[in-house]
């Protein structure tokens, strides 16, 4: 497995700086066998002009009009030839220039995702964000895998679909809860910084929130329709809960009674484990 091609693919459109460094991070990346795609939606800016005056230049790239991101990456998914894909987008780049070569010396399992960690740059305020060794609809319901620091088995885009193109903004996010928690997708976590995440995207500008929720909603609908609704009212149901137990904490004495008797509770049951 230590020689598997890798295929890194680079959605573009009117970002001509941000894909200047997104190009040379992946030319500074170690790794031999690694392949690089650059889609772009027939920008205006300069970044159909730069891509060839990279050095090297991408093995494939075309720049052509397209309806939009998703139908990008689905002609860069077809375009490839790795086993593995990771969409590094235009503004993103590698956290360091052995991270792919790193990732693939955990890939001796074959498993269907490999996702690292990310850094979301907030305009100079830097967020690491870790993700959690296991994946569920808990984790899905309320966040989402970032896939600029996760490498998916090409064949796991055949098995499962192509992203959506009908959506504007959560196709990677339905394709990973439907991967994972529908089809049971196997994955590994790896436990270190992939990337550095431009957050400059369609889904980080809070004026697309209500596209982005009514396109889940719509998710949840089409793949979890019963279980996403009594999810819902258990997620209300644990809030309402935390309100009050915060409720009561402004309450001192009353505090230290609900405590003495949880306290007393919990000897009478098996030893409480924290869960990671």
């Amino acid at each position: 497995m230590n020689n598997l091609k890798i295929s890194v693919i680079t959605v573009n459109y009117n970002n001509c700086e941000g894909l200047r460094r997104t190009m040379a991070s992946v030319q500074e990346q170690t790794y031999a066998n690694l392949e690089y795609i650059v889609i772009d939606g027939g920008s205006t800016d300069g970044s159909a002009e730069a891509i060839p005056q990279s050095d090297p230049q991408p093995h494939y790239w075309v720049s052509e009009q397209d309806a939009g991101i998703y139908q990008a990456m689905n002609k860069g998914i077809r375009a490839s030839h790795g086993k593995y894909l990771l969409f590094l987008n235009s503004g993103d780049v590698f956290h360091r220039p052995d991270v792919v070569e790193k990732a693939v010396a955990e890939m001796s399992e074959g498993l269907d995702i490999y996702y690292g960690d990310a850094l979301y740059d907030h305009h100079g305020q830097p967020e690491t964000r870790i993700y959690p060794d296991r994946l569920d609809f808990d984790f899905f319901y309320v966040q989402n895998l970032s896939h600029q620091a996760t490498f998916i088995a090409r064949s796991l885009f055949d098995r499962i679909s192509f992203y959506n193109e009908s959506y504007r903004i959560v196709s990677d996010w339905e394709f990973f809860s439907v991967a994972i928690c529908k089809h049971q997708a196997s994955y590994r976590h790896l436990a270190w910084l992939i990337t550095i995440y431009d957050v400059n995207g369609i889904s980080s500008d809070q004026e697309n929130y209500p596209t982005m929720n009514a396109e889940r909603d719509a998710v949840f609908e089409r793949h979890f329709q019963s279980f996403a609704s009594n999810y819902s009212y258990l997620q209300t149901l644990k809030f309402k809960k935390l309100e009050q137990f915060l409720y009561i904490k402004t309450y001192p004495f009353s505090y230290k009674v609900l405590k003495a008797f949880m306290n007393f509770i919990l000897l009478f049951l098996p030893r409480f484990r924290r869960q990671s």
